[in-house]
């Protein structure tokens, strides 16, 4: 008999009764009742709260209540949320150009957006918001800060911060201007192209293509390769870090995702064609690399198709899907779970890079608190690991082999120790070489700053 049946043996009659029809059926009234429990509060909220509610704002809070108890990144999208997605993904908004999240009711900097006034001003990954125009806003929802922090272009607006090491409050005084994020930015170095992709929006792998295409008119034959800097960059559009992928791989797995149900597996390979022609890659990345720069910094590892320089990545490793509700309002889930091509997660983990380089052309480096997903409530396990794992923080204790300090890197010209180490060590590898990723500087790497 099949073992998806439970047998029942009264005295009086045999009977026979599918097992999961029982257990759902358990469950279901289980649930009913729940839900007359949350009617019940729902009812007494509305007629005993010393202040009138409206139902919008009841229901509106229970929703995002239930969605906050699943993990960090899934949420709901009322019209003015749903707004300001749309307009971040598209690229242009009002705005002071900064990547936030909230901790324990405190607005917590993820990263600046390059060549806005957030970033201008110095405002650092890890610092606490804690004033907007004098206003606390501790407790309040991320999305009312972010509306603050948004405004008219030329408009005012004073924040201040709490940063780790600091012995005081920092206030800054900063004015709006119309953030229009240009995801990819280029130059050459000497004989090398740098790449700096600050985000995945819906024209990074056109923009990506197009860099790439310029910097082979500049150089021509004298192109020793190629830095992709990831480092600071929050992430985006699923598809887009596929496009950003594929102009650099040939053929081969990029990334697969996964959901809930062992079946439910989605794959995505690369079309023929390196548009770089095989010349070697550095992808640079720090905490701050996360989500769509991970999928890139995954698939050219694991495709040894480039050697990842820095610090271990930001670690998030999950897939959110958009779910229309309305015209004006949408679902935020989380649906899967993302691989790189050798079966890697990279959630909590991150990107281990195969040469740690620690940025030390940043002075206030080794105060800075370092985020990561993991560091995230609710955020989702890594199923990978046997639960006993801990993740090492390597990049973030001193390395006896870097001794230079920000001045002595001043006085000779390095104002990014990172870029700096990734352009030279492109300098020293053939064009069309191997790429070697052994945790260290492969023979012939530059030489360590002193």
């Amino acid at each position: 008999m099949s073992p998806n049946w439970k047998i029942v043996l009264p005295f009086a009659a045999l009977a026979i009764i599918p097992a999961g029809v029982a257990v759902r059926a358990a469950s279901q009234s289980d649930t009913y009742k729940q839900l007359d429990t949350l009617m019940d509060v729902f009812e007494r909220v509305r007629v005993d709260y010393v202040d009138k509610v409206d139902d919008k704002t009841l229901i509106e809070g229970a929703i995002n209540g239930m969605l906050a108890s699943l993990d960090p990144h899934s949420s709901y999208l009322d019209a003015r949320d749903f707004q300001n997605m749309r307009q971040t993904t598209d690229g242009e908004y009002g705005g002071l150009g900064l990547t936030v999240t909230t901790e324990d009711g405190a607005v917590k900097v993820v990263s600046p957006t390059d060549d806005t006034p957030a970033a201008r001003a110095g405002i650092k990954a890890g610092d606490y918001i804690t004033h907007l125009d004098g206003e606390l806003i501790y407790g309040a929802t991320l999305q009312d800060a972010v509306d603050k922090m948004r405004g008219k272009p030329g408009t005012d607006v004073k924040l201040t911060i709490v940063r780790e090491g600091a012995t005081k409050p920092i206030d800054f005084s900063l004015r709006r201007e119309v953030i229009q994020i240009k995801p990819v930015k280029f130059e050459t170095r000497g004989n090398v192209g740098v790449i700096r992709i600050s985000t995945f929006n819906k024209s990074t792998g056109d923009a990506t293509r197009q860099a790439v295409a310029s910097i082979e008119k500049s150089l021509g034959d004298k192109l020793a390769g190629y830095v992709v800097d990831l480092r600071a960059n929050p992430g985006g559009l699923l598809d887009q870090a596929i496009e950003v992928s594929d102009v650099f791989l040939d053929k081969g797995e990029i990334v697969s995702q996964r959901g809930r149900t062992k079946n439910d597996i989605e794959r995505y390979f690369a079309k023929s064609g390196d548009l770089t022609g095989g010349r070697p890659i550095v992808v640079l990345v720090d905490e701050g690399s996360a989500s769509a720069a991970e999928i890139v910094a995954g698939a050219l590892q694991d495709q040894r198709r480039a050697i990842v320089l820095g610090q271990r990545s930001f670690g998030k490793g999950s897939v959110q899907t958009l779910i229309p509700l309305s015209q004006e309002s949408a679902l935020r889930l989380t649906t899967a779970r993302y691989f790189t091509p050798s079966g890697r997660s990279v959630q909590e983990a991150g990107i281990e890079p195969d040469i740690t380089v620690p940025q030390l052309s940043d002075a206030s480096r080794a105060d800075r608190p370092r985020l990561r997903e993991a560091d995230l409530r609710k955020h989702l396990i890594n199923e990978m690991k046997d639960g006993t794992e801990k993740i090492v923080e390597s990049d973030d204790k001193p390395d006896p082999r870097f001794v230079a300090t920000p001045e002595s890197l001043k006085k000779k010209g390095i104002t990014d120790f990172q870029l700096d180490y990734a352009t030279r060590l492109l300098d020293r590898l053939a064009p069309g070489g191997p790429i070697q990723t052994a945790n260290a500087a492969p023979s012939g790497g530059p030489a360590l700053q002193k």
